[in-house]
């Protein structure tokens, strides 16, 4: 899938300033079977947004790209994200929240034709790593494992795109749980239902 060379700006700057690696080229066409009448084909969901579709949740802003469901498979999404330019460039907090808020919010017509849908409700926050956390942890208002097990995989697939510098994020909830570093690989994006991979034993910050 071909992106706008504003949008493509814009992903390079943000993807930069984060040290991210690439971000994985096209998203494709998925098909998928659905009950039919005997003797007929087989519907096609397209999964995919023309360019000339960026959506824009909020104000414009800085380009990113966030994991929605459709065809019962993750399949990323370009939106135009209100983050400031200053925040986009360094804080990690600033732009998960974006990111999150992205996520909540309902896909628009454009998506929704094209056969998107999201599980993450909100309202969903986000905090930066508490005394004694791995360093990068996020910790969210809810708890990562109470969460739909979709909706955790679209959080954490997306933040490793857009907020994250290794392969993985580490998460925590509210409570006095420890934070778990989660892992998004090509199984998740094809099952989003199943168990997401986890990291091993995080060391402390401190």
């Amino acid at each position: 899938m071909r992106r706008g060379t504003t949008a493509g700006r814009s992903l390079a700057v943000l993807a930069g300033a984060l040290a991210l690696a690439g971000l994985a080229t096209g998203c494709g066409i998925r098909t998928t079977t659905v009950p039919v009448d005997a003797g007929a084909a087989p519907s096609r969901v397209p999964c995919e947004v023309s360019e000339g579709n960026l959506t824009t949740q909020a104000q414009p802003g800085v380009a990113v790209r966030v994991y929605l469901v459709c065809a019962s498979e993750l399949a990323p999404v370009e939106r135009a994200a209100s983050i400031p330019a200053e925040k986009a460039l360094g804080d990690r907090v600033e732009v998960a929240q974006a990111l999150l808020d992205e996520l909540a919010e309902e896909p628009s017509s454009t998506e929704r034709d094209a056969g998107f849908e999201s599980y993450v409700r909100g309202p969903l926050t986000v905090t930066g790593a508490r005394a004694g956390d791995p360093l990068g942890t996020l910790r969210l208002n809810r708890q990562p494992e109470d969460l739909p097990t979709a909706a955790l995989a679209q959080i954490v697939c997306t933040l490793i795109e857009g907020a994250a510098t290794d392969g993985s994020v580490v998460l925590g909830g509210p409570g006095a749980y420890g934070a778990r570093g989660y892992r998004c690989d090509d199984d998740t994006k094809r099952d989003p239902e199943s168990a997401l991979p986890t990291t091993g034993p995080l060391p402390s910050a401190s």
